[in-house]
């Protein structure tokens, strides 16, 4: 396996989980490694099994310097659109660390505006230890979030795609319609809020 890059000094690597689907907010971590204290098996959270992915959450927590995790709501996805409310959880993450990075590393092309300087890496979470670690936060605490969500609203089999477009989950929102929690904003959504 690539050995993931670990940048020198108080760096913290940033990245986000859920632009994609139509429930849910978007959730974004901020994490500073312990360069005396890896973590090994860290890697992009989207080709790690849930199980993997569980056990290094609570090696990152237990481990890094500092992490935080930060949300927008789906009322923030729909006022500012998926992209801004992404980087404002991005920002909420990084503002919420107990430890003031020197700069920020964040997966995609795009950086929040931050205290400190920042650079987007793109597909970072496969290079960057530290924004490996984000990712795999990011993802451990939405998929939390959606199966939270799954008790309020079982119908919609949030349990199994997390709120993302998959066609059991567009199947439910033809039945029942949009819940308080889907992305009004988002196509599929919006179109079915247009036939009630």
């Amino acid at each position: 396996m690539l050995a993931l890059i670990i940048p020198e000094g108080l760096v913290c690597g940033v990245d986000e989980a859920g632009r994609g689907p139509l429930a849910g907010p978007v959730v974004a971590a901020a994490v500073i490694l312990d360069p005396m204290r890896p973590v090994d098996g860290l890697n992009d959270s989207k080709k790690l099994s849930e199980k993997k992915r569980l056990a290094l959450a609570t090696l990152i927590r237990q481990n890094a310097l500092a992490w935080a995790v930060a949300e927008a709501s789906v009322e923030e996805i729909d006022r500012l659109n998926i992209l801004q409310a992404s980087l404002l959880a991005m920002q909420r993450a990084v503002a919420a660390l107990t430890i003031q990075p020197e700069r920020a590393l964040i997966d995609g092309n795009r950086c929040p505006s931050l205290l400190m300087p920042s650079e987007a890496i793109v597909q970072g979470d496969g290079k960057i230890a530290s924004i490996a670690a984000a990712s795999i936060l990011a993802k451990t605490v939405r998929d939390a979030g959606m199966l939270a969500l799954h008790t309020h609203y079982p119908e919609y089999g949030f349990d199994r795609h997390m709120g993302y477009p998959t066609a059991a989950h567009r199947a439910a929102l033809e039945k029942y319609g949009a819940s308080p929690v889907h992305r009004k904003s988002f196509g599929p959504v919006a179109r079915q809020l247009s036939l009630l």
